[in-house]
């Protein structure tokens, strides 16, 4: 920890592990590995992913740096998205869906409704252009900076627009709306 600057509880969220068989990663070897690299404490939530943590050190580079560790550690490229319990924060009270639209969307389907992408970056106009005629009644999206909101009235599994989310030229992955307020939560008691 660097003396003089804030120290920040982080999120990170890791794409694609522990999904379909693939890329394993036990939660508890991966909250081994962040304390090792002095990431403490350290916080896992659910299997897909989801790491909490305190450090001092800026977003960028420290995302680089774990995606490095990750790969000594499990030997696999994982892309890894961070945002400061702040940030999160800030994404629930942005969802641009009115409670109105979530009801409808989730009275058509059992199950979650509302999502968010993350993406590592902001989307530029030109790759925001390459989703915009997925867009359909049955699922919705707004950008709001490098997020993604989703709302689908149908299973996202076979959704041609989160399929195509890849067109927008940065590494994303998707979290529901309840494990997004869950992280917050959780965010929230480490860092009393």
């Amino acid at each position: 920890m660097k003396w003089g600057r804030k120290v920040h509880t982080y999120i990170a969220l890791l794409k694609g592990i522990n999904v379909g068989g693939r890329n394993l990663i036990k939660m508890a070897e991966l909250r081994l590995l962040f304390e090792a690299i002095d990431l403490g404490p350290v916080q896992t939530y659910i299997q897909s992913g989801n790491v909490l943590f305190r450090s001092s050190e800026d977003e960028e580079p420290l995302r680089i740096f774990l995606e490095q560790q990750i790969k000594r550690e499990f030997g696999f490229f994982v892309p890894v998205v961070l945002r400061t319990s702040a940030q999160m924060e800030e994404v629930t009270h942005n969802s641009p869906f009115s409670q109105e639209e979530v009801a409808e969307a989730e009275s058509n389907k059992a199950g979650e409704s509302v999502y968010v992408a993350f993406l590592n970056q902001v989307p530029s106009s030109e790759s925001i252009e390459r989703i915009r005629n997925y867009q359909s009644e049955t699922e919705k999206y707004q950008i709001i900076g490098s997020e993604v909101y989703l709302l689908f009235s149908t299973s996202i599994r076979n959704s041609k627009l989160a399929n195509n989310l890849l067109k927008l030229d940065a590494s994303i992955t998707v979290r529901n709306w309840k494990t997004v307020n869950k992280l917050v939560a959780l965010a929230k008691t480490m860092a009393l």
